[in-house]
């Protein structure tokens, strides 16, 4: 059978679009909303050193998904973060964050909405990794986080 050359253009372009369907499918299922925290220790997420406190994590606009922003729930203090999709084998019952614990310092590692098997992980930074090679052993710390409710204005 011999294909023209925009019959060959058209079987591209359906192929092409089935894939980003696929795809988008599967980004979808990374966190959307946004959530809120009590986080009660001083942590790392992405490049950012952050205090403990109360926090908000939400997706970015227009990023398709890869990028995240935590911030203080009072503004003070923020960090962009690089995620990527990830599973757990059990759906958390509650939504939550969880942190590589490396003797006192701890980094934000993955975040799970509730009821769902399918999250956000963030890509490590060098700092987390030049201290995981110089870590005596790992510890994973889990918070349970809650959907963040925005003010409304009447």
């Amino acid at each position: 059978m011999h294909m023209t050359r925009s019959n060959q253009i058209r079987l591209f372009l359906g192929a092409l679009l089935l894939s980003l369907t696929i795809c988008s499918v599967k980004v979808q299922a990374q966190i959307v909303d946004e959530l809120e925290a009590d986080i009660p220790f001083q942590f790392h997420a992405g490049n950012a050193k952050l205090p403990a406190g109360k926090y908000i994590i939400r997706a970015l606009d227009n990023t398709d998904l890869g990028a995240m922003e935590i911030s203080t729930a009072d503004g003070s203090a923020a960090a962009l973060l690089e995620v990527r999709p990830t599973q757990t084998k059990s759906s958390p019952v509650k939504s939550e964050l969880i942190f590589n614990k490396y003797g006192d310092r701890y980094f934000l590692e993955k975040l799970f909405d509730e009821g769902s098997s399918e999250g956000s992980e963030l890509v490590e930074s060098r700092y987390e990794k030049s201290v995981t090679q110089l870590a005596d052993g790992q510890e994973h710390v889990s918070v349970h986080t809650r959907k963040h409710q925005r003010a409304q204005n009447n």
